[in-house]
């Protein structure tokens, strides 16, 4: 129980850091912020500075920061609609690079204590599949497979599963940067001697620690939430191509579960940080992409619009209603509301084992 509470408090605070995201650059850029909350619903504790109301709300799960003309038309100078455009591209996004910086920051503090990290190599080759000639030599280390970086330890592995019978990698070999191109390793079927079926390529992966210093601590946690970026982005495809389905999406309900017994199955406290820190960098990375997906009612699509306008602004010099804006944004709104609504039905039906 002890790690759900904590996990709820984690999902909490970074959509509260998202907030805080907005909220600074909005005074930053002079846009008028009239509260900031931190949690919701009924308010626990309320004060005032300058023009901003500030609260501390009952529920730990997010936050909101309420800029004047943000949602209907204001006269103020200084209100959000009225801002130029590039400002309100600023705040919008301001939010999704807080998440990100959050998730960078707790990777480098998860980092912290290490002394190296650990990179992939090739191996050499599986006796009997015929890959002693494929181009790569035992020791090469991996930069790239099949066009993808590799970025942190597992990459590797990760993207020469992912990929087709050929593969073209980059790797580097006696300090030397070496490419090879159309590498064919197809999937070998097989059956070993204890009459397991197997599906190999007929390599092997080796690996190593590399000693780090604390700019390599830094650029490692900056690498991590780049990776962190691209399986959100691959997850992304999988899900429009149909690869996974409803049951393999989660909510709130399913991630706080998810962490919940992560914290609690770890075998000393000091994992369940480690690993509660690790989902909650990752968590964090998560809410940054999907927030500035070009989708009605989030960040992105705000953003979208006002691309849009300026486009059409400077072909016809006409903007699109404002009203015509805030239907879509409803009406995304309300789809959003469904697809959470289905999620944790799921995320509860899992839980019950259904």
């Amino acid at each position: 129980m002890l790690y759900i509470i904590i996990a709820v408090l984690i999902f909490g605070i970074l959509v509260a850091t998202h907030e805080l995201g907005h909220f600074a650059s909005a005074k930053l850029l002079g846009v008028k912020v009239n509260e900031f909350a931190v949690g919701m619903g009924p308010a626990l504790l309320k004060w005032g500075k300058g023009e901003t109301q500030y609260s501390l709300r009952a529920l730990p799960i997010g936050g909101f920061c309420a800029m004047e003309g943000e949602d209907d038309d204001s006269a103020d100078p200084r209100s959000f609609g009225r801002a130029a455009w590039w400002k309100k591209i600023i705040i919008l996004c301001a939010g999704a690079a807080m998440n990100f910086v959050t998730g960078v920051v707790i990777m480098a503090v998860l980092y912290a204590p290490a002394a190296g990290f650990r990179a992939e190599f090739y191996g050499g080759p599986l006796e009997g599949y015929g890959t002693e000639d494929c181009g790569l030599l035992a020791g090469d280390r991996f930069l790239a497979v099949d066009g993808h970086r590799v970025l942190v330890y597992g990459n590797a592995r990760f993207f020469l599963d992912r990929a087709g019978e050929t593969i073209d990698f980059v790797v580097e070999r006696d300090g030397q940067r070496v490419e090879l191109k159309d590498v064919h390793l197809p999937y070998q079927e097989r059956t070993d001697a204890q009459g397991n079926f197997t599906r190999l390529r007929g390599l092997t992966m080796a690996s190593m620690a590399d000693p780090t210093t604390f700019l390599g601590k830094l650029g490692y946690a900056w690498n991590t939430c780049i990776d962190f970026v691209r399986v959100v982005w691959i997850s992304l495809g999988d899900i429009v191509t149909g690869a996974v389905g409803l049951r393999d999406l989660s909510g709130p309900v399913g991630i706080v579960n998810m962490m919940g017994e992560v914290g609690s199955q770890a075998p000393s406290l000091l994992d369940a940080a480690w690993n509660l820190g690790y989902l909650a960098a990752l968590i964090a990375v998560n809410l940054a992409v999907m927030n500035l997906l070009p989708l009605p009612a989030l960040d992105g699509g705000r953003v979208f619009f006002l691309v849009l306008n300026g486009i059409l602004y400077g072909l016809f010099r006409r903007k699109l209603d404002a009203r015509y804006e805030g239907y879509v944004h409803l009406a995304g709104l309300a789809l959003l509301m469904c697809l959470m609504l289905a999620v944790t039905l799921s995320d509860v039906g899992k839980l019950f084992g259904r």
